[in-house]
Formats: C-alpha cells, sequence, structure tokens
C-alpha cells in the first residue's frame, strides 16, 4: 500500500520532506520520549516527538546522535518552562535507563503486527496506519462518538513505566498553553 508520505507531510504543513536523510537507530529518542513523558509529561513528551519529527524528517538529522538530541530536547522543553540541561539528558542517554521497557513495547508491536511506523492503536484494539488519510481517523472517532463511550484503553502506558496519573491527565492542552 504507498502513503504517499512526501504528499502527506505537504498536506501536514510540512513544505520540505527530505527524503535524502540517513535512517539510524531509534532506541535513543524513543528512550528520550519515555524520559520526557515520564518526569515532564504528555505534554512535554508529544511537543519534543513533534520537534523530532522536524529534525529527521526536515531537517535529515539522525536519531541517534546522542549530544544533539541532548541539546535539542534541553532547547525545547526550557520554551516549555522544564529546565533541564543538555549534560543530564545526554547521562540518561548513555546510560541504559528505559531500554529494557522499550524492547518491551517492540516486542508487543511485532505480536501486534506492526512493522513500521506511525500506527495508531485506539482504545486498545483498533489498529490504523498513521500514514492513512485523514477521513480514516475521524471515522473510528465519530463511531466512538456515537457510541457515547470508548471501550478500552491505552495499553503502552504501564509497559513503559508512566504513571497512571499521567496518563490520565494527558497531553490535551489548550493549544496557546502548548505553543506559547
Amino acid at each position: 500500500m504507498a502513503h504517499n508520505l512526501k504528499g502527506r507531510g505537504e498536506e501536514a504543513g510540512i513544505p520540505h520532506f527530505n527524503l535524502d536523510r540517513l535512517t539510524s537507530n531509534t532506541m535513543a529518542s524513543h528512550r528520550l520520549i519515555q524520559y520526557v513523558g515520564k518526569h515532564f509529561g504528555l505534554a512535554a513528551s508529544e511537543r519534543l516527538y513533534d520537534c523530532l519529527n522536524v529534525y529527521y524528517f526536515v531537517e535529515g538529522h539522525a536519531l541517534n546522535d546522542r549530544p544533539r538530541l541532548a541539546k535539542v530536547a534541553s532547547e525545547e522543553l526550557k520554551k516549555i518552562g522544564n529546565e533541564i540541561g543538555e549534560e543530564e539528558i545526554l547521562l540518561f542517554l548513555n546510560s541504559d535507563e528505559g531500554r529494557e521497557e522499550i524492547e518491551k513495547v517492540l516486542q508487543t508491536h511485532t505480536q501486534l503486527g506492526i512493522h513500521s511506523i506511525p500506527k495508531f492503536i485506539i482504545e486498545g484494539q483498533t489498529l490504523i496506519d498513521g500514514a492513512a488519510h485523514w477521513k480514516h481517523h475521524v471515522q473510528i472517532y465519530r463511531e466512538i462518538e456515537s457510541r457515547g463511550s470508548v471501550n478500552g484503553g491505552p495499553i503502552f502506558g504501564e509497559m513503559l513505566g508512566v504513571d497512571a496519573e499521567i496518563i490520565e491527565r494527558g497531553s490535551h492542552e489548550e493549544p496557546d498553553e502548548m505553543y506559547a
């Protein structure tokens, strides 16, 4: 199934989708996003995730360049009031903290038949490709809306060691608060 990633990127407001970038091991970036979510909440981890998408897909930087990841993460977190130095982030990235949890999630991905990202698991059971057209996402959410309730919940929070309180708080902030 062709997903026209460059076209989808343009639709999402990414005018230059860098297809010439080198692929790299993503363990460090996944661990970093997990670390930020656990310590600063999901709004911060999602903001960093968005930043790293530009870092990789637009600017073409490697996701395993630990010193550069530490610098980018420190700068991005500072923008939203979370002071953490590059050195502290680099210490984390150079450790094995979070690796076991990420490996558990990767095993679960394999069990679920997930071999590429992005993917969304809705209600803990419905799998939808992230590159699918937005209309497919809307259809699923409209079905949930018409039922009036969500059946199931997140499946990776516990595996990643993210507190239930952080998950419950979610990342749903007013756009002005998120991007001030």
